[in-house]
């Protein structure tokens, strides 16, 4: 008698073996597309400050009643993020650039993100936009 409970039971944990297998492979999976995601974030962030830095340069030194100030030029900062954003290893768009109160400029980057292995659940990727802000000052 118990050979024949022994033989009804063979097998028997394969089931949860590959249920649990399977498990960890989605566990797995979604981990390591949410650091791809996040990093793939903080890289774009990086890149719109940078540009917003290179956009902040593009300075003139005007007078202005008789005192010095800065004043970015919009044409300049342009080109200036361009160059940035065409030199990064991230693949970016350059969506806007603004320059605000003469002495700033803020620099809106934009990419996409492709999960790996879930183009399934997300067909177009994700869209991720950062904004950088930068501001040129004169020293003393």
């Amino acid at each position: 008698m118990d050979t024949d409970i022994a033989s009804d039971e063979t097998g028997s944990i394969l089931p949860l073996v590959v249920g649990y297998a399977a498990l960890a492979l989605a566990v797995i999976l979604l981990c390591v597309n949410a650091t791809s995601l996040f990093l793939a974030q903080k890289r774009v962030d990086a890149l719109a400050d940078a540009a917003a830095l290179a956009a902040s340069d593009g300075f003139d030194i005007v007078d202005t009643e008789g005192a010095v100030a800065l004043r970015v030029d919009p044409e300049t900062a342009r080109g200036l993020a361009e160059e940035v954003v065409a030199v990064s290893p991230v693949e970016a768009d350059l969506a806007a650039i603004e320059t605000i109160g003469g002495s700033t400029a803020r620099a809106t980057v934009v990419a996409t993100w492709e999960p790996f292995l879930l183009e399934l659940f997300v067909p177009d990727g994700v869209a991720l936009v950062a904004v950088g802000t930068s501001r040129a000052a004169l020293a003393g």
